[in-house]
């Protein structure tokens, strides 16, 4: 008897609320077998959004990957081929950062049909929700994204320093320090504002404000932690009341739902 074989759907889950997820994502979700999910995808109602599915928890922490990530492509490639329709969950956008072009490609070697349903990233989304906008007409007409998961070079970051506009660090509470003495000793003004927002769009939320040459002594002050987006710019001036109108916001929403 030929086995049919099923396929696998990238979902971006956003940064956390389920709110966020796109009609796209909660149906897939609706539809999947099997989902393998990320620390940081909206996991937290999968129960009631995939209820027909076995939950795989294939979260990564900093320093600690329990599943590595040839491991997590063989699942999703056997469940596949065995089959199942498959749905990897991952936090914010599968192509930011989300390494779903590796998962991509290890499907097409495979022969599985693979698909990507784009999430909102935390790399817009959570400065919006510090009331930060990452462009504005007046003052940013270009925003930078980075990876600050592993420490940048020379080169990367006196470019960074010249470029203008806002920079947006996903990943980047470790390298704090060195990133922000790298930005200073290229020249950018270390009276540039600076925010660092925690836990984007759940309770928790929280920002710490500074500039480029104080935001680590008021990061450690506050004892801030990952997860958490870096946003470097002019624009963080502009922050008026974000993390008070997000809670509020998810207070209303769980009122609505009752949970």
């Amino acid at each position: 008897m030929t086995v049919r074989t099923g396929s696998v759907t990238l979902v971006g889950g956003g940064p956390g609320d389920p709110d966020l997820l796109t009609v796209a994502a909660v149906r897939a979700l609706g539809e999947a077998d099997v989902v393998l999910f990320d620390r940081l995808a909206p996991h937290e109602t999968l129960a009631d959004l995939a209820p027909h599915a076995e939950l795989v928890d294939v979260g990564k922490r900093p320093g600690h990957h329990p599943i590595p990530q040839d491991e997590i492509e063989r699942i999703l490639v056997d469940r596949a081929l065995a089959g199942a329709n498959v749905v990897r969950l991952k936090g914010g956008d599968p192509f930011v950062f989300g390494r779903g072009g590796e998962e991509v490609d290890a499907c097409r070697r495979a022969g599985v049909p693979v698909r990507v349903i784009p999430g909102v990233t935390s790399a817009i989304s959570v400065p919006a929700a510090a009331g930060i906008p990452v462009t504005h007409r007046n003052m940013s007409r270009m925003f930078t994204v980075v990876s600050g998961h592993a420490p940048l070079s020379p080169g990367e970051l006196e470019h960074l320093a010249g470029l203008g506009g806002t920079i947006v660090i996903l990943m980047g509470i470790t390298n704090l320090p060195s990133i922000t003495a790298g930005l200073a000793r290229f020249g950018m003004d270390r009276a540039m504002p600076v925010a660092v927002v925690e836990q984007g769009y759940s309770a928790r939320q929280r920002t710490t404000f500074g500039h480029l040459s104080t935001i680590l002594t008021e990061s450690v002050r506050a004892g801030v932690r990952s997860p958490a987006v870096v946003v470097i710019g002019e624009v963080v001036a502009l922050a008026r009341g974000g993390d008070a109108d997000a809670a509020a916001a998810l207070t209303d929403a769980a009122a609505a739902t009752g949970s």
